[in-house]
């Protein structure tokens, strides 16, 4: 018994060793298998769409939905191309052309590769508004775009650098497209792609981030306000000697604050102010210092305007927080060569005002449809001026009325002029309430857009508004 005991207790432990080694074993298998990976197929289309799935096509609001098709009577190589058909400008189904191709599933992991190219055409010379890739329609976090691209009838190839490929692990939006009619008198056309697909080409080289168009820009703020840092470009040198930049995604930048109790910024490019005083927002990709910043200062807590009391039902609102507004077609329609007007408009505590710099006139749009004030024969809004008041400050509000065409520009427009001459009323750092009756408005039931003017060589430079609406 004594001899069976001790074989047994062998035997016994052995077994123990053996699911020992084979269970460690396997906890080590298992935490070598959490690390996921993802299909890194470099090609989008050859021939056909690959690895796309069977819901791949998004096109942007207000193109044509029709535009994009597989073609197989035209091919750079193969059999099939991908053909776009840009609609003319009056196409009732949509006036351009333009979408993402984004994979149905999980991303790819295009770390390897520092280009995306393809093969493209047209059927006559064109130039295309925009090409590029990391577009989802989620959080677009990696989008990349060269802008106005000059295609012939021709093939020739086009070459999109990755800004920084490390961070494209899980990537879907594969390719983007926009395609109008702005060069070709408002008249259709067709372009092809073909070999549309991911590469490491080698050549890609002398990488130059920059932000704020590489200009030191300097932004008089307050507490509360949140300010997107924008035009993020990087350019590259292809190779051949020629340089190409592409607009970029806040998400490829590592931004940095010199003193973030007064402006920290986050890493989709968001800066937030949070007390008074100087900060200067920098930014590097992928290692390499990024030319321009953006010089904070921070004038300390912000004024807001009187809150508007009239009853909704008594107004009819173009820009207001507290009511309700009409529909815009713009606040800015930046009507060149003879318009200087950008707009920095900003939001705090979620209570949006337009700011209007380089100020010489500015056009405000509500024409689709227009508004009837017949019975609302009033204008009331807001306006602050920073800094100082111009010793020339001399301010024209115009009033259009579109006339019974409804059209801007048509012989039966009418209008009335507003003047606001400096008094001593008019001043710097405080919101200001204006007033007036249309009545000198004829014709009130089609009005569909709002002027404001300097005049007599006025120089003011700089002005914030808020609640711009007519009343009863």
């Amino acid at each position: 018994m004594k001899t069976i005991h001790k074989i047994f207790s062998k035997i016994t432990l052995l077994i123990f060793l053996v699911a020992f080694i084979f269970l460690g074993c396997e906890r080590e298998i298992s935490g070598e298998a959490v690390v996921a990976s993802f299909s890194s197929t470099a090609d989008v289309f050859i021939d056909s769409p690959v690895g796309m799935g069977s819901d791949f096509y998004f096109p942007y609001a207000g193109s044509k939905l029709t535009a994009w098709s597989v073609d197989e009577n035209e091919a750079y190589q193969g059999t099939a191309s991908m053909r776009f058909d840009v609609p003319n400008e009056d196409d009732s189904n949509g006036n351009y052309a333009g979408a993402i191709f984004r994979i149905e599933g999980a991303g790819r992991d295009l770390s390897q590769y520092d280009a995306l190219t393809f093969w493209v055409k047209a059927s006559q010379g064109v130039t295309i508004g925009e090409f590029g890739f990391g577009e989802d329609f989620l959080e677009n976090k990696f989008r990349a775009t060269i802008q106005n691209t000059s295609v012939g009838t021709s093939w020739q190839k086009v070459i999109i650098p990755l800004p920084d490929a490390s961070r494209l692990t899980e990537e879907r939006g594969m390719f983007r497209y926009a395609a109008g009619t702005q060069a070709t008198n408002g008249f259709g056309y067709t372009f092809w792609i073909d070999e549309l697909k991911f590469e490491k080409l080698g050549t890609i080289a002398q990488p130059r981030p920059s932000i704020s168009n590489g200009e030191d820009v300097t932004v008089n703020t307050f507490i509360g306000v949140k300010i997107n840092i924008d035009n993020l470009n990087q350019t590259f040198n292809l190779g051949n000697g020629q340089d190409i930049t592409i607009t970029t995604a806040p998400s490829y930048f590592t931004f940095t604050s010199t003193d973030p109790s007064v402006a920290s910024v986050n890493s989709s490019g968001v800066i937030e102010i949070n007390a008074a005083g100087t900060a200067v927002v920098t930014a590097s990709l992928n290692g390499v210092e990024a030319k321009g910043s953006l010089i904070i200062n921070s004038l300390g807590s912000f004024s807001f305007p009187p809150t508007p009391t009239r009853n909704p039902d008594d107004v009819i609102s173009i820009f207001s927080n507290h009511y309700t507004n009409t529909n815009v077609d713009f606040y800015n329609g930046y009507w060149q060569p003879y318009q200087t007007t950008e707009s920095a408009d900003f939001s705090v505590n979620d209570d949006d005002f337009l700011n209007y710099t380089n100020f010489n006139f500015v056009g405000i749009q509500f024409a689709s449809p227009t508004i009837n004030l017949t019975s609302l024969a009033n204008l009331h809004f807001n306006m602050y001026i920073p800094n100082e008041v111009p010793s020339n400050f001399d301010f024209l509000v115009t009033v259009v009325d579109f006339g019974p065409d409804g059209v801007n520009g048509g012989t039966d427009d009418t209008r009335q002029q507003l003047f606001v001459r400096k008094t001593p009323s008019i001043v710097a750092d405080s919101w200001m309430t204006f007033e007036f009756s249309l009545n000198g408005l004829t014709n009130r039931n089609n009005v569909g857009l709002l002027i404001f003017e300097n005049i007599n060589f006025s120089s003011l430079t700089n002005l914030y508004l808020d609640n711009i609406y007519f009343y009863n």
